[in-house]
């Protein structure tokens, strides 16, 4: 009887969208990821182009604009990441040099496509953009690093086109704790707080994705605009100190923020335990995020990383357990506080949504467990176009 009453519920929410496919009904969304790191791609190869299908061509990146059309992907956060290397003045300099030019060259591929795509730099721009049918790339900073000590960066970067920082990556730095490091200040530092109230100053949305607990809760202490988590998930489903608890969340939606749900394996699912892979991917790991690796020793690491999960293949995380996600955030604050932070290309996929081209399966997901049109708005891009909005909205009238 359960079954039947599940297959009536989907027969009937399908009737009643007027006979229009998913597709369809998918098309009419505004799609927003908030978390893509194709840049990291786009640094390394100059030959790389948005403008094809690198699937076609043996490709095992996440994204590019034939796949964003075919999966109805509308915008994205194309990211500025830099790994956290020796935080004095030689480090920051050097992860400032390697912000500005990540920041120059997602400007000059976007720039080379404008009847495909635009950069954006507001919520209204994004508007604007989606309704000219081309895509709005927006730019986002994965890591205060490039910053150092130095607050005038903030500005600097806004004025490139940064609308959010995610204020650390997995090691502690000058603005706070990160969740997968050693606590040094049990939250933000006395300059982190300064860079809270200058993001809030400006606009930029504060990211807080990666950090620890501790900096999680003096964030929302001090900051007087909706923060957001761009690419976190549920601790409660998947216990992983990336991922948030459900005070946590609970907070943040108390605060107009949202949590943008993420496609890393190990965020959405407790991997089986296997000690040759794991200590071997461990190693992988942290000599990636080592500042002083070289972009040809990086390639080579991510090539050994496909190696050793053909070797041990598990248990991929699924669209399933994306939703599963989603729905218990729904469930524990509502449907304003949850969206999508993919993590393309950063190592996000999941069996169901391999690349930007399968994004449409989440809607078909989505309608099959029960959500409205409506619902459904709001978790693509309608929830982050809020946020957005009050964030430049107290920047330009000061309501802090």
């Amino acid at each position: 009887m359960k079954i039947f009453l599940i297959t009536l519920s989907i027969v009937i929410l399908f009737a009643s969208c007027k006979h229009k496919t998913v597709d369809e009904i998918h098309s009419n969304f505004l799609t927003i990821d908030t978390h893509i790191d194709i840049p990291i791609k786009l640094t390394r190869d100059s030959t790389y182009s948005l403008e094809v299908d690198n699937s076609l061509i043996g490709s095992k990146s996440k994204t590019d604009f034939p796949r964003m059309n075919k999966g109805g992907l509308d915008a994205a956060f194309f990211i500025v990441w830099t790994a956290q290397g020796k935080r004095d003045s030689v480090g920051n300099k050097n992860a400032n040099e390697k912000a500005n030019k990540i920041l120059e060259t997602i400007k000059s591929r976007i720039n080379s496509f404008p009847s495909i795509a635009e950069l954006a730099f507001s919520s209204n721009d994004i508007l604007r953009i989606y309704n000219s049918n081309r895509h709005p790339i927006l730019i986002g900073m994965e890591n205060g690093y490039p910053i150092g000590k130095d607050i005038s960066q903030i500005k600097h970067f806004y004025k490139l086109g940064i609308r959010y920082l995610t204020l650390c990556h997995t090691k502690d730095n000058d603005i706070c704790d990160s969740s997968s490091d050693e606590s040094e200040d049990n939250g933000l530092t006395d300059f982190g707080i300064e860079v809270i109230k200058e993001l809030n100053r400006l606009g930029i949305i504060i990211d807080v994705s990666h950090i620890s607990d501790s900096s999680f809760y003096q964030v929302i202490k001090y900051s007087k605009t909706p923060v957001i988590a761009t690419h976190s998930n549920v601790r409660s489903l998947c216990k992983h100190p990336r991922n948030m608890t459900d005070d946590m969340i609970k907070l943040l939606a108390k605060n107009g923020g949202i949590i943008d749900i993420n496609f890393v394996d190990e965020y959405l699912k407790t991997p089986e335990p296997n000690a040759e892979r794991d200590s071997v991917v461990a190693i992988i790991k942290n000599k990636y995020i080592d500042p002083n690796v070289s972009e040809k020793e990086k390639e080579e690491l991510a090539k050994e990383w496909d190696d050793i999960h053909t070797k041990f293949p598990s248990k991929h995380a699924t669209l399933s357990d994306v939703i599963d996600h989603i729905d218990y955030v729904v469930k524990l604050v509502g449907i304003d506080h949850v969206g999508i932070g993919s993590d393309f290309d950063g190592g996000g996929q999941v069996n169901g949504v391999k690349d930007v081209s399968e994004m449409g399966n989440i809607t078909t997901e989505l309608l099959k467990r029960g959500y409205s049109e409506n619902e459904i708005a709001k978790i693509w891009g309608g929830n982050f176009i809020r946020v957005f909005k009050e964030v430049e909205k107290a920047a330009k009238n000061n309501l802090y």
